[in-house]
């Protein structure tokens, strides 16, 4: 894999150039164009707008991959459906000015799952292509773990951003509610939608989003001191798979061999009752973001979209408040949460990639992303298959920073040799 900040480094070194960086990435697509990372591939703009690029910060130039629901007005952006076949917005998503603001050199648009929901992308899992890169930022991880992309942008509405990092086996994080703006990306449930960064690593990934942010995330170089990691199962979204299992058994002793603090917590009942209430927000903010589509163009959708937007469409708008009352209620008691731990560590999926015909499940984000938290995908463990099967560190709402050091942290710890 392309380690970001490592190439970053280089190029401000004078070891490498942005244009020596596209044609690194245009090799390894040659190599791996059978995986179907992009939508629309730009390699032609890429290699010109690098003889123009800042090079002396940011991010250096560095290539990166954008998730075919987010707007370019130089690319098209179809959201994985052919109802947008070649649609071109007038605009830029305000992410994408950002991130080309910080020296970033989009290459191309990653394939994304129609909307953004569940229906299986043509995108391949780099590790086996029998199995899903899950979803629904299949391109953007899968273009990572293949090493044509140093760093890629995603969305989350239920698990779209940690699943496909834990199916993958790269590092990615999903922020905290709007830390990074969606201006100009394609919503589906604009309570949950959130954008987020995959990299080969957690440095990787706090880098690219300092330099896109303005915020202070890097942790490279820095002394955290040692965290504690308040483990939990969390009971309200069912029992994992084997494999979730023991790649979170393996977090907790490499950890323990690390000297971190680990203790188990109780989640408080009003998060158990948010869980279940994701759904309902989900469908119902869906079936509104996407009425045109539904009402227009229904013939042009996939079976288990229609279905997920009939359903929608069929909940009470005082279902719809409920649910919101019981994520509010969540959030007053998410202090508690986290008064005795720095954050959380727990699944990141409910085992290794399943079978192409599926995105997988995405039951252990859905509440994160409900209540906004901070989320890191932590690679270093692979299942009986020899598939990747990642691990979720969550931190509190706002304390972004310290969830990547916790799961920079941890990252290290697997890394140790036993």
């Amino acid at each position: 894999m392309m380690r970001a900040l490592d190439l970053a480094e280089a190029v401000e070194n004078g070891d490498l150039t942005p244009a020596a960086l596209v044609e690194l990435c245009a090799e390894a697509q040659a190599e791996f164009a059978h995986l179907n990372v992009f939508a629309t591939l730009d390699l032609d703009g890429a290699r010109a707008r690098a003889s123009r690029l800042r090079a002396d910060c940011g991010l250096f130039g560095l290539p990166l991959g954008v998730k075919d629901i987010i707007d370019t007005a130089d690319l098209p952006t179809e959201h994985g459906s052919p109802i947008y076949k070649g649609n071109r917005p007038k605009a830029d998503a305000t992410i994408v000015v950002m991130s080309e603001e910080a020296g970033g050199n989009i290459l191309g648009k990653t394939v994304t799952t129609e909307f953004a929901y569940l229906n299986p992308p043509p995108t391949l899992n780099p590790h086996d292509a029998a199995h899903t890169p899950g979803g629904s930022s299949s391109g953007s991880a899968a273009g990572v773990a293949a090493g044509i992309l140093p760093l890629a942008l995603g969305t989350q509405t239920g698990g779209s951003v940690i699943r496909p990092a834990s199916f993958c086996g790269v590092a990615a994080m999903k922020p905290s509610y709007r830390l990074l703006p969606m201006t100009g990306v394609k919503p589906f449930a604009p309570l949950l939608d959130t954008l987020g960064l995959f990299g080969a690593r957690v440095v990787d990934v706090a880098f690219g989003l300092e330099a896109i942010s303005g915020r202070p995330l890097r942790i490279d170089g820095q002394d955290f001191g040692t965290p504690t990691f308040g483990v939990t199962r969390l009971e309200c979204a069912g029992e994992a798979d084997p494999e979730a299992e023991a790649a979170l058994r393996s977090a907790v002793r490499a950890l323990e061999r690390a000297g971190a603090h680990v203790v188990d917590v109780t989640l408080p009942a009003e998060w158990a009752e948010a869980h279940h209430r994701h759904i309902v927000i989900n469908n119902y903010e869906g079936a509104q973001s996407l009425a045109y589509e539904y009402w227009h163009r229904r013939a042009d959708l996939s079976p288990i979209l229609v279905k997920c937007l009939e359903a929608g469409r069929a909940i009470p708008i005082d279902d719809y408040d409920d649910a919101r009352g019981a994520a509010n209620r969540a959030r007053r008691v998410m202090h508690s949460v986290f008064k005795p731990v720095d954050v959380l560590l727990t699944y990141s999926a409910n085992g290794e990639a399943p079978l192409r015909e599926t995105t997988g499940d995405p039951r252990y984000n859905k509440l994160v992303t409900l209540l906004g938290l901070p989320a890191v995908n932590v690679p270093g463990y692979s299942g009986a298959k020899g598939l990747p099967v990642g691990v979720q560190i969550v931190g509190n709402f706002g304390d972004d920073h310290r969830t990547l050091a916790a799961a920079a942290f941890l990252e290290r710890a697997l890394a140790r040799p036993t």
